[in-house]
C-alpha cells in the first residue's frame, strides 16, 4: 500500500460485522466507492464502517463517521461503537471511558473489566417528525403497517422509534424463524412512509426480561446483530407493555443487555471480537491484510 493507506481492523460486535478504520490526523473521508468495494470482498464484507476521526470539539474524544455497506451514511451503530472502544483501548488500556460524536448524537462509553463495553445510546424519540415518517401519526406505539404472509394472518402492527436512526419493530407470537425477514426487510426499508428508509426488526417476546430478534439493516441488509435495533425493540416493547426496563436481547450473533434508565437514556452492553488487521486506501477500497494483531497502530 502507498502513503494514502490507513490502518483498519475487521471486528464484530456479537456478529455485527464491523470495519474500524483509523482516519485520525486526516482531512479526507472514506468514499462511498471505497465502502462498496470493501463490502464486495468476502474477508472485508461488513455491516458498518466506523471511521475514527479527530474530535470536532474539546468535549469529546473523537468523531466517528459511520458508513453502511451500500456506501450511505448511518447515524448510529451501537455494536460498532463498542468495537471502536475495544480497538482504541488496546493502546490505552487504563482509559475506561470515551465520548464520541456521531451523526446520531453524542455516544458515551465505558469499558468494563470483563471485556464488555457499555454505550449510552442516548434518548429514544417517538414523535413522527423525529423518526422521521412522511405523514403525521399521533401514537407511534402501534401503527397500521401490516404485511400479508401467505398461509398466515397478517404480522402484528409495528411500533416506531428513533435511536438517532429510524426503526420499525414487529412483535410476533411465533418464533421469528417463521417470518420471512428477507422479504419483509426490503419491503419496509423502502416503504413510502419512511423518507430516510428504515431498519426493520422482528422480535419475539419470551418474557418481560428476554426477547429474541432479527434485523434487516437499512443500507446493509440482513445482519447477525443490530445494537440500535435492539434498543428500539426494547423501548417499543416497554411502550407496548410487554417488557421490563432491563432486557436481554438474543440475536443470531449473540446477546446484548439493554437498560432503559429512569433518566430516559438507553444503555447497551455486550462483547466484541477482533478478527484481523490491515491497511486500506480510503478512496478506492484497495486493502491488504497484516496479521492478527494491531501491531504498529497509533
Amino acid at each position: 500500500m502507498n502513503n494514502d493507506s490507513v490502518q483498519f481492523a475487521k471486528m464484530n460486535g456479537i456478529g455485527n460485522q464491523i470495519l474500524v478504520v483509523d482516519m485520525r490526523g486526516r482531512k479526507d473521508v472514506i468514499t462511498p466507492e471505497a465502502a462498496i468495494a470493501l463490502d464486495q470482498h468476502i474477508e472485508t464484507k461488513f455491516d458498518q464502517i466506523m471511521a475514527i476521526h479527530d474530535a470536532q470539539n474539546t468535549t469529546t474524544d473523537n468523531y466517528i463517521h459511520i458508513l453502511n455497506s451500500d456506501g450511505s451514511n448511518a447515524e448510529a451503530c451501537g455494536n460498532g461503537t463498542r468495537c471502536v472502544v475495544t480497538w482504541l483501548n488496546q493502546f490505552a488500556a487504563n482509559l475506561t471511558s470515551r465520548d464520541f460524536d456521531t451523526l446520531g448524537g453524542l455516544r458515551k462509553t465505558i469499558a468494563h473489566e470483563d471485556g464488555t463495553v457499555s454505550v449510552d445510546m442516548g434518548t429514544p424519540k417517538f414523535n413522527w417528525q423525529d423518526i422521521p415518517i412522511s405523514e403525521p401519526i399521533e401514537d407511534t406505539r402501534k401503527i397500521n403497517l401490516q404485511y400479508p404472509l401467505e398461509g398466515d394472518a397478517l404480522i402484528s402492527a409495528p411500533a416506531l422509534a428513533s435511536m438517532g436512526n429510524p426503526h420499525v419493530t414487529f412483535f410476533t407470537q411465533k418464533p421469528i424463524a417463521e417470518y420471512p425477514i428477507t422479504e419483509l426487510g426490503p419491503f419496509f426499508e423502502d416503504h413510502p412512509l419512511f423518507p430516510n428508509r428504515v431498519n426493520v426488526t422482528i422480535a419475539h417476546v419470551f418474557n418481560p426480561k428476554a426477547i429474541e430478534m432479527v434485523t434487516w439493516e437499512r443500507g446493509a441488509g440482513l445482519t447477525l446483530a443490530c445494537g440500535s435495533g435492539a434498543c428500539a425493540a426494547v423501548v417499543n416493547g416497554i411502550r407496548r407493555g410487554f417488557l421490563d426496563h432491563q432486557v436481554d436481547v438474543t440475536m443470531p450473533g449473540g446477546i446484548l443487555n439493554i437498560v432503559w434508565q429512569d433518566d430516559d437514556h438507553i444503555i447497551m452492553r455486550g462483547a466484541t471480537e477482533f478478527e484481523f488487521s490491515g491497511s486500506l486506501n480510503p478512496h478506492t477500497g484497495e486493502w491488504t491484510k497484516t496479521d492478527r494483531t494491531n501491531e504498529g497502530a497509533a
